[in-house]
Formats: C-alpha cells, sequence, structure tokens
C-alpha cells in the first residue's frame, strides 16, 4: 500500500466516522474530477502552436493596405524569422515533427515507467516539466530568438514530458471504475481532451495578436500547477485507502488459482505473484506479453490512422481556416474550437453507442466511415457560407474524434484488464502505452506530411490523405467487426431481430468454442 498524499492525509483525520461506501464515493469520483483537469491542463498546453502559425507567418501586404503603408519593400516584414521563409509550412510540420516524433517513442517506454513508479510522482513531475518547456517556446519572442533549433528542442523535451500523462490517468480511472458503462463514463470523461483544446484556443487567441509569447507561457503555468495539485492529492488505486482488496484469487503466470475454502493448502503462487494474508501482489507484465492480448494489434493499427486524421486537425485547422477564409489568426483558432465541440459529442456518444452494443470495434468502424465521407464534405462545401462551416465543422469533429476518443479511453481500459490476465491489473499502463504510442506515430507523420503536401499540392490533397486513412482504419477493424455483428445477431437486439443467424453457420460455432476456451 502506497502512502496516500499529504492533502488526502488530512482529509482522512478529519473524516474518520465515515463509512467505506460514502468514502469510496468521495474518492471516486474526486479522482475523475481530478484526472480530467490534469489531462485537459496536457492538451491546453499542446493546442497554442496551432494558433500561433498563422502569427508567425502571414500576409504582411494585407496588413500595409489595411494600414495604408506603402514604405516596407518586402512582404514578410511582419513574420517572425525563422518563419519569414518561403517554405514557412515545412518549418512547422518540423515544429509538428519534433514534439510528435518524441511523443510517439517515449509513449512506448512511459507505459512500463507508470507501471513500477508512484503514478502520483510520474504525472506530477511530467507536468512540472511540461510546463517549464512549453514557457520556453514563448520566452523565446520575448528574448527574441530566431534560431529554429531553440523551438525544435522545447518540442522535443515538452513531447518527451507530455508522455507522462495518458499512461498515468487512464490507469487511475481503470483502477477506480469497473467495466459498467465504462464506455459512457470515459466517453463524458474523454472529453478533457476537446475542453483543453477549446481553451487552449481560446488562451492562444487572446494573445496571439499582441504578444504571442504569452500563448504559451500562461498555459505552462497552468500544467505546472496542475501538477502540483496532483502531487497533494492523487491517490492512484483504492486499495490505498484499504478499500475493495480483493482476495479470493491469486495469479500464477496469469493462470487463476482458485483460494477455495475446500483447498487444504490454499493458494499456491510463484515468487513473481506472491499472496500474503489473502492480498494479492500484482507483477507488470512485458512489452511483448501486453503486445499478444487479443485486439490490441487491430486497435493500434486503427488508432495509427485515426490519430493522424485528429492530430492533423489539431495542429492545421486554423491555418487551413484562416488561407481559407478572410478570418484573422485570432478568429480562425477560436473557430476551430467547433471541431472541438463537436469532438466531445462525438466521444460521449461513441461510449454510449458501444456500450449499448457492446460493440467497440463496430461502433468505431462505422463512425470512421461516415467521417471519411464527413471530410470530403467539409473540404467541398465548408467555404460556401459562414453558416455551412459551422454545421459542418462540428459534425465533422464528432465523427473525427469520436472513435479516436473511444479507442483511447474504454477500449485500451478494456484490453487492459482483459480477461486473458485474470484481474492483473498492472498491465493496462502498459496496453495503453502500446495502443496509444502506435496512434502517436501516426499522429506525428500526419501533420508533417500535411506542411509537406500543402506546400507542394495545395489543401486539397491533404483532404485526400486524411480520407484515405479513415478508410485503411476501418480496414484495420475488420476481422473485429466482423466478429462483434456475429455476436450480436446471436445475443440479441436490432440485429438479431432484422438479421438473426443460424445457429448452424461455421462462424458461429467458432464463436462458441473460443467462449468456452
Amino acid at each position: 500500500m502506497r502512502s496516500l498524499p499529504p492533502l488526502v492525509k488530512l482529509i482522512e483525520k478529519c473524516s474518520k466516522n465515515d463509512d467505506m461506501e460514502k468514502k469510496l464515493k468521495r474518492y471516486k469520483y474526486g479522482m475523475l474530477i481530478l484526472t480530467f483537469f490534469a489531462y485537459m491542463s496536457y492538451h491546453l498546453s499542446r493546442k497554442p502552436l496551432s494558433i500561433v502559425k498563422g502569427e508567425l507567418h502571414h500576409n504582411c501586404s494585407k496588413e500595409d493596405l489595411q494600414n495604408g503603408n506603402t514604405t516596407h519593400n518586402t512582404s514578410t516584414w511582419c513574420d517572425f524569422p525563422p518563419f519569414d521563409s518561403p517554405d514557412y509550412k515545412s518549418l512547422f510540420g518540423e515544429l509538428d515533427y519534433a514534439f510528435l516524433f518524441a511523443y510517439a517513442i517515449g509513449m512506448f517506454f512511459s507505459g512500463m515507467i507508470a507501471e513500477r513508479v508512484s503514478l502520483r510522482y510520474f504525472l506530477s513531475i511530467g507536468m512540472i516539466t511540461s510546463g517549464a518547456f512549453t514557457a520556453m517556446f514563448g520566452i523565446g519572442y520575448f528574448a527574441e530568438v530566431h534560431v529554429l533549433y531553440f523551438y525544435i528542442i522545447a518540442q522535443v523535451f515538452n513531447g518527451l514530458a507530455q508522455t507522462t500523462g495518458w499512461p498515468g490517468v487512464v490507469t487511475c480511472v481503470g483502477n477506480w471504475f469497473g467495466k459498467s458503462k465504462r464506455g459512457l463514463i470515459m466517453g463524458v470523461w474523454n472529453s478533457h481532451t476537446s475542453i483543453g483544446n477549446i481553451l487552449g484556443s481560446v488562451v492562444a487567441s487572446a494573445f496571439v495578436g499582441s504578444q504571442w509569447g504569452m500563448s504559451f507561457v500562461v498555459p505552462g503555468i497552468f500544467i505546472a500547477v496542475m501538477g502540483v495539485i496532483v502531487f497533494f492529492c492523487l491517490i492512484e488505486n483504492p486499495s490505498d485507502l484499504g478499500i475493495d482488496a480483493d482476495s479470493s484469487n491469486c495469479i500464477c503466470n496469469y493462470e487463476r488459482v482458485n483460494a477455495n475454502e475446500d483447498d487444504e493448502e490454499g493458494p499456491k503462487c510463484d515468487d513473481a505473484n506472491k499472496v500474503s494474508d489473502g492480498i494479492r501482489e500484482e507483477v507488470a507484465i512485458s512489452f511483448l506479453a501486453a503486445s499478444k492480448i487479443p485486439g490490441v494489434i487491430e486497435f493500434s493499427l486503427c488508432l495509427f490512422f485515426a490519430k493522424l486524421v485528429s492530430y492533423t486537425f489539431l495542429f492545421w485547422l486554423p491555418l487551413y481556416i484562416q488561407n481559407q477564409s478572410s478570418l484573422g489568426a485570432a478568429d480562425s483558432g477560436l473557430m476551430s474550437t467547433l471541431f472541438d465541440i463537436g469532438g466531445i459529442v462525438g466521444g460521449i456518444t461513441a461510449g454510449i453507442i458501444s456500450d449499448k452494443l457492446n460493440g467497440r470495434a463496430y461502433t468505431c468502424g462505422v463512425m470512421l466511415i461516415i467521417g471519411a465521407g464527413m471530410m470530403g464534405l467539409y473540404n467541398t462545401y465548408g467555404s460556401v457560407s459562414l453558416t455551412v462551416n459551422i454545421v459542418l465543422l462540428l459534425i465533422t469533429g464528432a465523427f473525427v474524434n469520436g472513435p479516436y476518443a473511444l479507442i483511447t479511453t474504454a477500449v485500451s481500459a478494456d484490453l487492459g484488464t482483459h480477461e486473458v490476465l485474470q484481474g492483473n491489473s498492472k498491465a493496462l499502463s502498459t496496453v495503453t502505452a502500446i495502443i496509444d504510442g502506435t496512434g502517436s506515430i501516426g499522429a506525428a507523420i500526419g501533420p508533417l506530411l500535411t506542411g509537406i503536401i500543402s506546400q507542394k499540392s495545395g489543401w486539397q490533397s491533404v483532404f485526400i490523405m486524411l480520407i484515405s486513412s479513415n478508410i485503411i482504419a476501418v480496414f484495420c477493424l475488420i476481422r473485429l467487426m466482423i466478429k462483434e455483428t456475429r455476436q450480436l445477431r446471436q445475443e440479441g437486439g436490432l440485429l438479431h431481430s432484422c438479421c438473426p443467424l443460424n445457429n448452424d453457420d461455421e462462424y458461429s460455432v467458432l464463436i462458441r468454442e473460443d467462449r468456452m476456451v
């Protein structure tokens, strides 16, 4: 049992007479709220660069025309070096890639580290470090640093620091909440991503036209302060409070050994999984063992393409809106928040539907297909009018972020507590890191390709890449989608009533055999 955070120790001293049920409810939802705001701060600090891009390089001739100034001989006089060059989009792509590639590589290691250290220290140190490097990017404005490598170094170390976030918060929530209504709970909880993006856009937009350095300094301070709060308040597991200890089973090489009363010798475990006084001591699993859990590879590959699409919108949507309309950097940033508002609705809806159908892959696949169509419509008709742009942006955000949100939350938690693990919760961080790490490689490649493609071929080619990625993501899940569809037709509900499955069907026999195993 780990030591309790300082603030929790104080609360416990003042509420010694509370019963277990009241205590469990208080801390359960307290940790849900705390992790919500913690990860919201991670995304809040990621968003500024996408807003500031339009200020680092914009149409100076247009500014001269508006101000009636004809004294400047160059159209880049108002740009911030080194982003005043003709290949500025490629430079922006390199900044995105520096952050996201470091994030992707670090993610594969952070999950294994998170399983072996205190999550409270892991998260708080990571958040404070991330805050420092986020602010470092903004300090470049005030110090008038015009060297590209300064900003790339800030992005690389910030990316590494940010890898502490997702394995930490998902593991904590997974420890506190069971599988019942997990899709709904995590769908609502995962709105922290979109809300963080929205708040990051609002904060960055407030400073981008005057002192864009503050667009980074303020979010950096916010995430650092949240890191301190996490240190004083986070309870990693209900067992740290002596709540909900499971003493009925032990794990021996991931095979369940029942501790029945009729067993005279009691449970037997090897040295790796010891049982002491009825309490199971779990061990972390290897990266290879976690990757062999059924469904991990398919969902990891799917997230590679889904996150490629989502992060391209995250890092490039404000600049796309600015280039396709007459809006400035600040207004384009605010307009882009509509995509994230749609993402909140999409994430919650995906969670509810997947709970009702008990089909995570099926829900993701259908939303990915619709999302591909919506991206095509947005690219074609988004510039017709402001109203059409708003409507299409909201709907596109819902279907692009819905599958991404579902895979990174409920699916990761499901697979991290898969029945083949026989109750070993130590796998959750590693499974989450494998899935999100693979997705983060796609997230690194997407914005980088966008900078190159948009520079050479225009935005039309960028959208072709995004639509193709969504379609490929569906093919990654096709085996799981077919299996879930067969199960849904067997078990009842809408699919069963309209499309009943013949019990003698060869595939249904395989399903039954699979369940028996």
